[in-house]
């Protein structure tokens, strides 16, 4: 039936299509197509001369492939095909010409993000969720418009931090991996809003994530961070050119180009603060990793990655994982940086 420019085909048993019995022009009609819930093996090509197409929604039926005639479909903006048989061969090498907007293939066999998607300058919305990823590609930094990013369920296990090149991305789901462990780069997404992490192997996390001031939901329930943290850190002492330089920062000595080398002088200038408010120290490449317990919202403690300069500036370890030195920041965080953190 036709209504409102919407074709309802849905849970019809097909195992094929043909709309023959179509005028031209009440093909030219339809904007919206709904093929779910049937017996599809293969996209049916009458579908592809719905020249005005924008939506379509071919859901649980037993696609294996996408054909090239696809490509026919110039308006299409929504394409939905979730739990079907799909993989990273079953589309056409040109797809990424095509201006699709939202593009949901989770419960599908994918093992890698196809090329083709991540050419796709026009994706504002990417689900790839229940599928067999592995990993998340560098390339995902060429998506600029997208708005939200779906790959929990997956067998992800880092993130690269090319993903805080998505300057636009508001929804960030990882959930349901493998991942051990969050890029600082990520301080950089600032359009985002929600940030779903829960059941995969954090133990902390960066302090960095205090800068995502937009955050209103981070979910982590189901990670290793909320009952266990780390203790024992390795340290390398500094090397006599990082004692100098601390030396230099720390008195604020006066250089220029015509007293050091430029290389001398670049790697002055990659100084880090230590971050602890009882410290004026600095540090280059020799630094303590560093849990600290901080209070997001008077309920909730996060462990946090920091890193100081020396091993003094870490409190001695104890029963208690709150020391006066490491709370001396939790309340400069406000109450309203995260509205919902959601642990249990």
């Amino acid at each position: 039936k036709t209504k409102c420019s919407v074709l309802y085909l849905s849970r019809l048993h097909l195992d094929d299509l043909s709309l023959d019995h179509l005028t031209d022009s009440k093909r030219q009609q339809i904007q919206q197509l709904h093929l779910t819930y049937n017996r599809l093996s293969f996209l049916p090509p009458s579908v592809c001369f719905l020249f005005n197409l924008e939506y379509l929604d071919i859901s649980n039926n037993a696609l294996t492939v996408i054909p090239d005639d696809i490509m026919r479909l110039t308006n299409l903006k929504t394409f939905v095909a979730k739990n079907n048989l799909l993989d990273e061969s079953s589309f056409p090498k040109e797809f990424e010409r095509m201006q699709v907007e939202t593009l949901n293939l989770s419960g599908n066999r994918f093992e890698d993000i196809p090329m083709q998607f991540l050419k796709m300058t026009t994706l504002q919305s990417l689900s790839l969720g229940g599928n067999r990823l592995k990993n998340i590609p560098a390339e995902i930094e060429n998506l600029t418009s997208l708005e939200m990013l779906y790959l929990g369920g997956n067998l992800i296990s880092s993130i690269p931090p090319e993903v805080a090149n998505l300057i636009s991305l508001r929804y960030l789901v990882l959930c349901d991996n493998r991942i051990q462990s969050i890029p600082p780069q990520l301080n950089k997404l600032h359009s985002l809003l929600s940030l779903s992490l829960h059941n995969n192997l954090l133990t902390f996390l960066p302090r960095e994530i205090l800068s995502l001031v937009h955050l209103q939901e981070l979910s982590l329930r189901g990670n290793p961070l909320v009952v266990r943290f780390i203790k024992d850190m390795t340290y390398d002492p500094p090397s006599l050119m990082e004692l100098a330089g601390r030396t230099i920062k720390s008195q604020n000595l006066p250089f220029s180009s015509c007293d050091l080398p430029s290389n001398l002088i670049h790697y002055l200038n990659l100084a880090s603060e230590c971050p602890n408010p009882k410290c004026a120290g600095v540090y280059f490449d020799s630094c303590v990793r560093h849990i600290k317990f901080v209070d997001f919202c008077g309920k909730y403690r996060l462990p946090l990655m920091h890193y100081l300069c020396s091993p003094q500036c870490s409190s001695p370890c104890s029963s208690n994982p709150q020391s006066d030195a490491e709370s001396e920041e939790e309340n400069s965080v406000p109450a309203d940086r995260l509205q919902r953190v959601l642990l249990g």
